[in-house]
């Protein structure tokens, strides 16, 4: 078989495609270890944001039930896990472009990203009740970004949801009759900002809301304090002064 994933790196955009249409972009073994290498690759270069998006008419139907069903899909965790934490840990934003159905562990793939753009169209489902599992490993990054209680039916019941329904709940961020434009200006402002500091900011959406109220105050005014000491503040200001384009320092 063919590769299943892709890599494109255009200008300072790096796209992963899932291109797997003959099973709906399952998470076979194969996928998933592309999948992590592809990650591993755009995360090395000088990409300033990572696109997740698929062909076909599916994002990602979860796990490759079939490949599991004969025996040829392996129990252990650890290569999806990592694929997670890879979205979750990369220093630049991450983006999902969702154009198609999602289900059970393609929801946790597309949950790991920090942006997820939908069309309307689009319906997603927590199936694994249905076949007599738990979303576990999945239920790390959706929990991180909906409240349990909004969710809680949809992983009980494993009932399908629509978009209007996955934004409500706070598991996506945008729905777009046009996912690529909206991407696209997604990407623009992302450029906009300093390197540093959409990477800093990355990091505090994620590790604020853990920390003690005192501890969150002290450890966030000491990293106001040092970016505002340094180059990129310095040139940023520089640049609202005399009303042009700031040049980011590398």
């Amino acid at each position: 078989m063919g590769e299943l994933v892709r890599l494109d790196l255009e200008g300072d955009i790096a796209t992963i495609t899932l291109d797997s249409q003959h099973n709906r972009n399952a998470l076979s073994l194969q996928l998933v270890s592309e999948l992590g290498d592809l990650l591993s690759a755009a995360s090395s270069s000088t990409a300033r944001a990572i696109v997740v998006r698929h062909e076909g008419p599916a994002f990602c139907a979860g796990a490759d039930l079939k490949e599991r069903s004969t025996g040829g899909g392996a129990t252990d965790s650890r290569p999806f896990v990592a694929v997670l934490e890879q979205l979750m840990d990369s220093t630049v934003p991450t983006i999902a472009a969702v154009e198609g159905a999602v289900r059970a562990g393609g929801i946790g793939l597309m949950a790991s990203c920090d942006l997820v753009v939908v069309h309307p169209s689009v319906s997603f489902a927590l199936t694994e009740v249905r076949i007599g599992v738990a979303p576990a490993i999945i239920s790390v990054p959706i929990l991180r970004r909906v409240h349990a209680s909004k969710i809680a039916a949809a992983m009980l019941t494993g009932e399908p949801f629509d978009a209007g329904e996955a934004r409500s709940m706070g598991l996506i961020t945008h729905v777009s009759d046009d996912v690529a434009e909206t991407v696209g200006a997604l990407c623009d402002g992302i450029r906009a900002g300093a390197p540093r500091a959409v990477a800093e900011t990355k990091r505090l959406l994620d590790r604020v809301p853990r920390l003690e109220r005192s501890e969150a105050f002290a450890e966030m005014g000491a990293l106001s304090e040092r970016m505002f000491n340094g180059p990129d503040a310095a040139e940023g200001m520089a640049a609202f002064r005399e009303k042009r384009r700031p040049i980011w320092p590398t």
